[in-house]
């Protein structure tokens, strides 16, 4: 497993919190998904050999934010 911090822009409240979440959760190969408004960054444990980073950036782009991912 890896974790890896996004930057993720345009979440003003705790329902972009959940829609976030929800966006990461849905991607095969994720295993936990922890994102805060206050530092606008999503924590993401995943299976890098299931998913990329770019389709979790992907994710969260579809939900309607922008991502990127923190180096």
């Amino acid at each position: 497993m890896e974790r890896m911090l996004i930057d993720v822009s345009g979440m003003s409240c705790q329902g972009c919190v959940k829609s976030v979440t929800a966006a990461l959760t849905a991607v095969a190969g994720v295993e936990q998904v922890e994102v805060s408004l206050q530092s606008g960054q999503a924590a993401v444990r995943f299976d890098p050999s299931l998913v990329s980073l770019g389709r979790l950036t992907e994710a969260i782009e579809a939900a309607g934010f922008e991502a990127r991912p923190t180096p």
